[in-house]
């Protein structure tokens, strides 16, 4: 049985308390269906979220089978499933891949068998065998609602919460979505809650649950509903509800409650599965069975990040425009950095050894000095160049990823995935995109500009700039509300990266020390060029009054914005961000 006493749901606005739920207590026993409704803003997802372990009570207790989760802890991710509003799951991946992805993180099986006798007793059990290898972006809304709900049954959870899975949808289609979550209900003794906007197909829940204001106000069986409001029709509630203070509906529900509660419980014991006969020992005493779950045990660690890692892979090669978008990035971009020397970075000349004796020698100097300087500026801008142009890479690869798919990991993250698996798993897929835009960048440009540096350092420092850009991105899209905050947060970071390194031109040098740490392009230019041909560094060095410094110190900071990059991401996803 699921018992709430006293629950209190209280926030801050305008420095005063204001209770969205207030002072709830209800009990529900198992193998029972209950309808959450109530006019809008009055606490519905609320509670839902309190149940579910989304939100935590402000006050009271919540207690499941007479353990209490504030104190015993909460219930396995695996016990509950919870269903948001709106559909949630991967829209160019098929309905049994979303399935099959969903069982890999979700479920421990033993065996390939196991897993697709899984994976097919859910899309028959949801009624979804038929579109089982249909693409999610081509499904009907209530086709997406039994997709939400498929994807919560893989655990068998023993608590199933629906939040307006039926909002929006067509009359036919919400009373099949009803129907399902009340057969649901009837098996393994399982309790289904489901919040609903909508008065209509009252008759197949076992208990209506009414809230006005935060309080709840009734209780009961629905075929009682039009007796205690003294109404006609069910849909003539909530005009009702206005007529009277919050309070005063409170105070008559909690005179009224035990009456309406004895006959509602007697009524659901009816559809209890019967609980195993009881065993005993050769003495003839009484032994006690241990409670097991009967849900799912939770994958390890390896086997989340394998399935987070590969669904990743697959989801990027079916997205058309994504991909288009970073071959054309890759090839385009080191392109623009040669279009500045197509015919390749000259060779130094050198001076004579000894000084000039004629105004033509003098002139001479002068014309190989002024050559040579142009040479040292063409190599630093084009290392400049591809350095930025990588940053802008490392923000593309990274900034929409968590952001993006930020609803689909809190739900996971509910059922069981954990946010370091998930960080690496991001990690992983990210570096393929680093490694592979870094290298062809330094080949590409090195084939037809000939930098005069050693390739592996030209290669080490672009790499470590494009990982040191991607892993801020991925933290700042681990922080952001939205992704298209992400990217433009991004994007602000990447417009600061030419002029704030001081490499085209040089700062004041009290603003250049309070944003040089903080600039990856500054680090990454400056490891490239301490590299270069003794005499080329000559030459840049009196080109810039930029100051340069070790390349071991720059490959130093940029480890340490990729290490700050990915402890921003990890925060971020251990943050609860669920969209209200």
């Amino acid at each position: 049985m699921l018992e709430l006493k006293d629950i209190f749901f209280t926030i801050q606005k305008d420095d005063e308390d204001v209770h969205l739920i207030d002072a709830a207590s209800i009990s529900v026993p198992q193998g029972h269906f209950m309808a959450i409704v109530g006019p809008s803003g009055c606490g519905k997802s609320t509670l839902l979220k309190l149940v579910a372990g989304i939100n935590i009570e402000s006050d009271g207790n919540i207690f499941w089978e007479e353990r209490d989760l504030s104190e015993d802890g909460d219930l396995e991710p695996s016990e509950i499933g919870y269903v948001p509003q709106f559909s949630i799951a991967y829209e160019n991946l098929t309905v049994e891949e979303n399935i099959e992805s969903a069982v890999r993180l979700r479920v421990k099986t033993r065996g390939r068998d196991e897993f697709y006798d899984l994976v097919d007793k859910v899309l028959m059990q949801t009624g979804m065998e038929p579109i089982r290898s249909r693409p999610v972006k081509v499904l009907s809304g209530g086709q997406k609602r039994r997709l939400s709900l498929a994807l919560e049954l893989v655990t068998e959870p023993v608590l199933l919460l629906a939040d307006e899975v039926t909002s929006g949808l067509d009359p036919k289609s919400e009373n099949e979505i009803v129907k399902l979550l009340h057969q649901l209900s009837r098996k393994q003794n399982r309790i289904v809650m489901n919040v609903t906007h909508s008065l209509a197909n009252l008759e197949l829940y076992d208990s209506v649950l009414v809230l006005h204001e935060g309080k709840v106000v009734y209780h009961g069986q629905p075929r009682a509903l039009d007796h205690y409001f003294n109404v006609e029709e069910a849909e003539d509630v909530y005009p009702r509800l206005a007529k009277r203070s919050s309070t005063d509906w409170q105070k008559s529900w909690n005179k009224h409650k035990t009456d309406y509660y004895s006959s509602m419980l007697a009524a659901s014991a009816a559809n209890q599965t019967p609980p195993p006969p009881p065993v005993y020992d050769e003495e003839g005493q009484l032994v006690e069975q241990p409670k097991v779950s009967r849900s799912a045990q939770t994958p390890g660690m390896l086997a989340q990040f394998f399935a987070l890692f590969f669904r990743r892979c697959k989801n990027f090669v079916r997205d058309g425009g994504q991909l288009t978008l970073q071959i054309a990035i890759m090839i385009g971009f080191p392109i623009l950095v040669i279009l500045f020397d197509l015919d390749g970075v000259d060779q130094l000349e050198r001076l004579r050894e000894t000084l000039p004796q004629t105004p033509a020698d003098f002139k001479q100097d002068t014309e190989v000095i002024t050559k040579n300087l142009n040479l040292a500026g063409l190599v630093s801008g084009l290392v400049m160049f591809q350095v930025v142009l990588l940053t802008l890479m490392g923000s593309n690869n990274s900034a929409r990823e968590i952001a993006g798919e930020r609803p689909i990991f809190e739900k996971e993250k509910l059922g069981g995935v954990r946010p370091l698996v998930y960080i690496v798993s991001k990690v992983a897929f990210l570096s393929i995109f680093v490694f592979i835009q870094s290298l062809w960048m330094a080949a590409f440009v090195d084939v037809i500009c000939e930098i005069p540096a050693p390739f592996m350092a030209q290669f080490s420092f672009l790499f470590l700039v494009n990982a040191a850009m991607t892993a801020i991105c991925l933290g700042i899209s681990a922080q952001a509300r939205t992704a298209d905050q992400a990217s433009l947060l991004s994007i602000y970071l990447v417009g600061f990266q030419l002029p704030l390194s001081g490499a085209v031109l040089a700062l004041p040098e009290l603003v250049g020390w309070i944003t040089r740490p903080f600039i990856s392009a500054y680090w990454s230019w400056a490891g490239v060029v301490d590299s270069l041909d003794a005499n080329y560094l000559e030459y840049v060095k009196d080109v810039t009054d930029t100051p340069f410094v070790p390349g071991w110190i720059c490959a130093v900071v940029l480890l340490a914005h990729v290490m700050f990059g990915l402890i921003l991401a990890y925060v971020g996803v251990k943050k609860p961000r669920w969209q209200h």
